[in-house]
């Protein structure tokens, strides 16, 4: 009930700045009703809600790649599952970037969209909870560390939610990337899919992050089960990387000096490291996708799967 509330006055506050914010009235003398947010219909067809798009659909699962028109006719098209990722910016050891989190989604969540096949993904949020401010505790003792306030992230998290209602999205799932983002994200699905009685149905899918599961798949493949180095890293987020970005693991640097470790396990034969990097990213795809289904089936976050990975990675 307390989430429930607290989502009812989020989004009360997001309707009033919205309202401040808003350049033209939404009705009224002068106001067309096929008038976007970008302009009035009078001064270019191209304003008009009904304009054809005057150029192909783009190559793309990402809204922030697609212009409005885009995700209009994607989301007529049957494309009504939106996809909302949390990543983070925390220490990683001294081979990957801060950022490990997001450049993790921005392979996974394309996969996840692409195989589901009626997915688009919002634009990977990249500031979460990471520890304390004042004094430093948690994450945020590194520095590089950003970290947000629990009752910013899940406030963000109500807005980004409630845009995505507002464009017609059926389904809006929350997956996060690291430990810290799974309860607020879990609280925020619970009190939207409530408050707007399944429509949209949002669920937060847990089983996105259930790393034990990824170790465990890819232990028949060589890889060891991580934490031998004592690092915030081990072998599946490094391959899981690397097939996003070598720069962000390091890949040239760690090669030349020798270090292309972790764990004990080599990534020296890029061929190979990459190829199991594309089967972790199938193998969350598929699990995540499954995961997906059934929530949207269950009409909300399924209960939290058991042996998740905790605050490691």
């Amino acid at each position: 009930m307390r989430h429930h509330v607290l989502a009812t006055l989020l989004l009360a506050a997001t309707a009033g700045t919205a309202a401040a914010q808003q350049a033209q009235p939404a009705s009224g003398p002068g106001r067309d009703a096929r008038d976007m947010g970008g302009g009035r219909c009078a001064a270019n067809p191209y304003n008009c809600a009904d304009a054809a798009n005057p150029l192909p659909a783009p190559n793309t699962v990402w809204m922030e790649e697609m212009t409005w028109m885009d995700v209009r006719d994607a989301v007529r098209a049957g494309k009504t599952t939106a996809i909302v990722a949390t990543g983070g910016m925390e220490p990683n050891g001294p081979w990957l970037v801060t950022g490990k989190h997001n450049y993790v989604l921005h392979t996974n969540c394309e996969a996840i969209a692409r195989k589901l096949g009626n997915a688009l993904c919002a634009p990977i949020v990249k500031f979460v909870p990471e520890g304390g401010h004042e004094p430093p505790t948690g994450h945020m003792l590194s520095p590089g560390t950003i970290s947000m306030r629990e009752g910013t992230f899940r406030a963000l998290l109500t807005d980004i939610v409630a845009s995505l209602k507002a464009s017609g999205f059926k389904h809006v799932i929350l997956i996060g990337d690291s430990g810290g983002n799974q309860r607020g994200q879990r609280a925020v699905a619970d009190s939207l899919t409530a408050l707007w009685k399944g429509s949209p149905i949002v669920a937060h899918v847990q089983e996105y992050y259930d790393y034990n599961k990824v170790a465990e798949q890819m232990k028949g493949k060589g890889l060891p089960p991580g934490g031998a180095d004592g690092l915030h890293d081990d072998p599946v987020i490094t391959l899981n990387m690397l097939v996003d970005d070598p720069k962000s693991v390091r890949y040239d640097e760690r090669v030349k000096a020798g270090k292309a470790t972790i764990d004990g396990f080599s990534i020296a034969d890029r061929k190979k490291a990459l190829e199991l990097g594309r089967e972790i990213v199938g193998f969350r795809a598929d699990v995540t996708i499954d995961a997906i289904r059934k929530a949207i089936a269950n009409g909300g976050t399924l209960p939290a799967p058991p042996q998740q990975r905790g605050p490691g990675l």
